[in-house]
């Protein structure tokens, strides 16, 4: 059996070593995320954000804006966005996401339009500290974006970590801000983390530990102060592998996903009961979720050069109250269900052609490596 397992694995790299950004894997090397520093500057951001795009870049982004103001799916086309590792719906201007890289890239945010997935808008921070691990964005209440550099790849060892917050622009161009800087610390001890998520009503911030074991749900002060240290207190255990998380506009859910699942949850009175598990595309390696402006649709992204950003639309029984009656109430004036739905069906069949041809591959190595092992006795 030694030499059909190796067989088999030998198979599956294979597969996963083809397959596009919706497969299953783990990311492969981000060098060159790292040698794109002369691409921050002005010219270069403004030639490729109205640029020509590479044809099998193109080929792959198929958007298009979709009745009731749901969104398809959309390929990121920036080359310099190579980690994108946090996902945020822009409220100033409806239809662009913010996102940002992991580390080591520099204290740079940027403006994707999902019409396009061209980059619209790259804002510089000024006024901080070297980001060292950006791991997640959100945008509050009053219109300010949120940055967490709240990653620890040394398994939580630093004793404190941060969070950039700046206005969004009421202009999309490339621009350099003066960032507010908040010092953060868990009551506990440090902790690893990927996930934070900004109450869109009351303003306040939480954070998600990232390990399942005694993995927590943290909340911050009601207000951040850039004077001091801001003590995150632990409200609950989570348990799931947390990349990323994200509150729906009203406030109502919160959803958190890992690398392989996703769970949504109310939110009543600042605690989570979970309401269940929304669809989740098979990606290279899922970092980051947020909502549309609706409520009505999750937005998945994953990590890797022209990356995807998939479009779920959620079930009826999986949204709030109030998105519910908004979409019955959109239905009704279509004569039945947008095209986002179809858009959903659409993602999930690719990822299904994906999923079935890597199981014919698997399946057809484990059965060339059987006739030889009987071929052998």
């Amino acid at each position: 059996m030694g030499s059909l397992a190796r067989l088999v694995t030998c198979a599956v790299a294979a597969a996963l070593s083809v397959l596009p950004a919706a497969s299953l894997g783990s990311a492969g090397p981000a060098a060159s995320a790292r040698a794109h520093g002369d691409a921050h500057a002005e010219g270069g951001r403004a030639a490729y954000a109205g640029g020509p795009v590479p044809a099998s870049v193109a080929a792959r982004t198929n958007v298009s804006a979709q009745a009731g103001g749901e969104v398809a799916s959309f390929t990121i086309q920036d080359p310099r966005i190579t980690e994108s590792s946090g996902l945020a719906a822009s409220r100033a201007h409806p239809g662009v996401y913010w996102t940002h890289n992991d580390s080591d890239d520099g204290p740079y945010v940027y403006a994707v339009d999902a019409k396009s997935g061209r980059t619209v808008a790259t804002v510089t921070l000024r006024g901080i500290g070297d980001p060292r691990d950006v791991e997640a964005i959100s945008v509050g209440p009053d219109g300010t974006v949120y940055v967490a550099d709240i990653g620890d790849n040394l398994g939580g060892t630093w004793p404190k970590v941060w969070i950039y917050a700046f206005p969004e622009p009421k202009r999309l161009a490339d621009t350099t801000v003066t960032a507010k800087q908040y010092t953060v610390q868990y009551d506990g001890g440090p902790r690893d983390a990927e996930a934070m998520m900004v109450h869109p009503t009351t303003g306040r911030v939480y954070i998600v530990s990232k390990h399942k074991q005694d993995g927590g749900l943290y909340a911050g002060p009601q207000r951040l102060s850039t004077t001091g240290t801001n003590t995150f207190k632990r409200i609950g255990g989570v348990d799931q592998w947390v990349t990323d998380g994200a509150f729906s506009p009203d406030g109502e859910q919160l959803v958190l996903r890992s690398y392989f699942d996703v769970a949504l949850y109310t939110w009543r009175g600042g605690k989570p009961k979970k309401l269940g598990e929304p669809d989740l595309p098979i990606q290279q390696q899922g970092e980051s979720v947020t909502y549309t402006l609706d409520g009505g649709t999750l937005m998945y992204g994953t990590e890797g050069e022209h990356s995807r950003v998939s479009a779920e639309r959620l079930d009826d029984d999986l949204v709030s109250d109030g998105t519910r009656r908004q979409r019955e109430k959109d239905e009704r004036a279509s004569g039945g269900k947008g095209s986002g739905a179809d858009s959903k069906d659409a993602d999930a069949n690719t990822d299904n052609y994906y999923l079935g041809g890597l199981i014919l591959v698997v399946c057809t190595a484990i059965g060339i490596g059987g006739r030889r092992l009987l071929r052998s006795r």
